[in-house]
């Protein structure tokens, strides 16, 4: 795979990110706390295309917004419309 295209699929990926975090109401520190991140940095380079997503980060957004990881890594923008999210309970 090219350069180009590995941008390109860098972007698709982030701007899908971005579209179900708005779709449930979440912002970039939510969903870093309910993914376990300190900070919301490494979500904000993955949604401006700047970083790659790791397998781990790429399954658990599967699981979290019920969306399969075929539709999340294909080129095409366009998702199936989003269930509800399976928001994790903080415990207190």
């Amino acid at each position: 795979m090219s350069s180009r295209n590995a941008k390109t699929r860098l972007g698709q990926f982030g701007k899908k990110l971005r579209m179900l975090r708005d779709q449930h109401g979440i912002t970039m520190v939510q969903l870093a706390d309910l993914l376990g991140y300190s900070t919301h940095s490494y979500i904000s380079e993955i949604e401006a295309g700047k970083k790659m997503p790791t397998v781990e980060f790429v399954l658990a957004v599967s699981k979290m917004f019920d969306v399969s990881i075929d539709s999340l890594m294909k080129d095409e923008l366009e998702l199936p419309r989003a269930k509800r999210a399976r928001l994790p309970r903080k415990q207190r």
